[in-house]
Formats: structure tokens, sequence, C-alpha cells
């Protein structure tokens, strides 16, 4: 009466039909979930304060690091990207933002650690604008889960001013 074509297209419809259904509620369940994030950051050491030989500012930093992400761990949850920016104005530009450190975290278990280490990307700026700045360190992160849609969102941390002088 019905050919195999005509059954394994059926079977593989209600298959696909379930699992869009079930990716969405998935991404549905999200909603629900309110994260509450702890995080520090102190810069510990300026290390360097220079202008580079094209005239751009050059800062390298210590900080000392205190992360707790784990709450935004869900069972829809594959990993979380971290990074701090450095965030100040200049008078071109209301809002500067230069990533100097990133991880991922690939789960709960590492979602809270401690940590003091020198910035991995140099806080650079076009011309002479760092000096006497304030700098406000601010932690973004993205929740990436396994369906549906990306999580962002952030906080500052600290702020701390440069030196009016170079190193």
């Amino acid at each position: 009466m019905y050919s195999f074509g005509y059954r394994f297209n059926t079977v593989f419809t209600a298959a696909a039909v379930l699992v869009a259904l079930l990716c969405g509620l998935a991404s549905f369940s999200d909603y629900f979930s309110t994260p509450s994030v702890h995080a520090s950051a102190q810069v510990l050491k300026i290390n360097r304060f220079r202008k580079q030989l094209n005239g751009n500012d050059e800062v390298a930093l210590t900080l000392n690091i205190s992360v707790d992400l784990q709450s935004t761990f869900t069972w829809n949850t594959k990993q979380v990207f971290l990074f701090i920016a450095a965030e100040y104005e200049t008078a071109k530009n209301s809002l500067n933002q230069i990533s100097l450190w990133d991880h991922i975290i690939p789960d709960k278990d590492k979602a809270k650690f401690q940590t003091q280490i020198t910035n991995k990307y140099p806080l650079i700026d076009q011309g002479s604008n760092l000096r006497g700045k304030k700098i406000k360190l601010v932690l973004h992160w993205h929740v990436m889960p396994k369906v549906g849609r990306m999580i962002k969102d952030n906080m500052v941390m600290s702020e701390f001013h440069l030196p009016e002088m170079y190193t």
C-alpha cells in the first residue's frame, strides 16, 4: 500500500519536527536563567608605560583577576568566552575599548578561578592620549549555548589612573 520511501519520509519528517521542537524548548529555557556573576580585577603594577617610535602610547599591566561564572552554566551551555577590556574616553572618541586578556571556559568546574597575569594584548592608543587617563576594566562574557542564541553581558570591575609621565 505505502512504499518504503513514503514511510521513510513520514518517519524522518516527524523526527525532524520533534528535534526542532526540543531545540526551541531548550533555547526558550535560557530566558528563565538569571546568572549572578562575581568578578574583580585590580591593577597590581604598571609594568611599562611608554611612547612607541610611531608616537602611540603603550601600556603593559599586571592584573589580579578573580572570577566566578559558575551561575552562567546551565544544561544548555556549551562554553563561556570571557575577556577583559580597558575602556576610556578621548577627545576623538567617546568610547575606546581595548581587549587586554581573554579566556574560554569549557565547563562549570573551571568557571571559578583566581589568577595573576600580565595583559595578553598590549594596551595601545593611537596617539599620546593615555597619560593621566582614567581607565575602566570591564569584564565581558559571552555564553555560547548548545542550541539557541548567544547571551552577552558585562560588568565594570575597577578603575585606575595612568601616570602623567612615561615610565
